[in-house]
């Protein structure tokens, strides 16, 4: 089992799509740590070498990404930025709505959360 950058990549899957697991690297990404660590793409994880494993660590730290806990606290410190200062982003992340400019009519269910029928209660 590969452990890169505090994560149990998937064995079974090639290296690229693997490394998309760890937060804060994506695809583009990932083929960019493969050929800097000169490791095949069309190699799967569990066919890896302990060389070839440090050497995929060894481009992670010497692109100068910030993955998983470090990206997660730069986020989330952007989104509490925006929250004080008070811009319409930051409204909108304290209101728990879309934040970029999405329709909000009839979408964004997963933002406002399940619906909630307002003026149709029983007549009395």
């Amino acid at each position: 089992m590969a452990r890169i950058a505090g994560i149990d990549i998937p064995r079974e899957k090639k290296v690229p799509f693997s490394l998309c697991y760890i937060h804060g690297i994506g695809l583009t990404t990932a083929n960019q740590i493969c050929d800097k660590a000169k490791v095949d793409k069309n190699l799967r994880v569990k066919d890896l070498s302990n060389d070839q494993v440090t050497s995929v660590r060894d481009a992670i730290t010497a692109l100068e990404l910030k993955v998983e806990g470090e990206q997660r606290t730069l986020v989330s410190m952007n989104i509490k930025r925006k929250r004080d200062i008070g811009c319409y982003q930051g409204l909108r992340h304290r209101r728990g709505l879309p934040v970029n400019g999405q329709r909000t009519k009839t979408n964004s269910r997963t933002r406002k959360g399940k619906r909630r029928t307002i003026g149709l209660g029983k007549k009395v």
